[in-house]
């Protein structure tokens, strides 16, 4: 969602829900809350939906991999255990 969508959005619930006539808010108001919203959500570090969602995948994927990895050492650490025992008995 850009940020046009986001400003129109707030803009509309917010006639919806505080002011008892949409029309209540002149153009002019309208007009000076989109320029102040705007403003705002450029100063902001806002990604999109779409960035968060592939930046959540490329987790999910480096997770599993280090979820691998870390049973992958759990398991050469099991072996060097157990050849290390046995070099011991013998």
């Amino acid at each position: 969602m850009n940020q046009d969508n986001i400003v129109n959005q707030f803009i509309k619930q917010f006639n919806q829900s505080f002011v008892p006539g949409a029309q209540a808010l002149g153009d002019e108001a309208q007009m000076h809350v989109r320029a102040a919203m705007t403003k705002a959500l450029q100063k902001m570090d806002l990604v999109t939906r779409e960035e968060f969602d592939t930046q959540q995948a490329v987790l999910l994927r480096s997770r599993e991999k280090l979820d691998a990895l870390e049973a992958q050492i759990s398991d050469l650490e099991e072996s060097i255990r157990q050849l290390t025992a046995n070099q011991s008995n013998q």
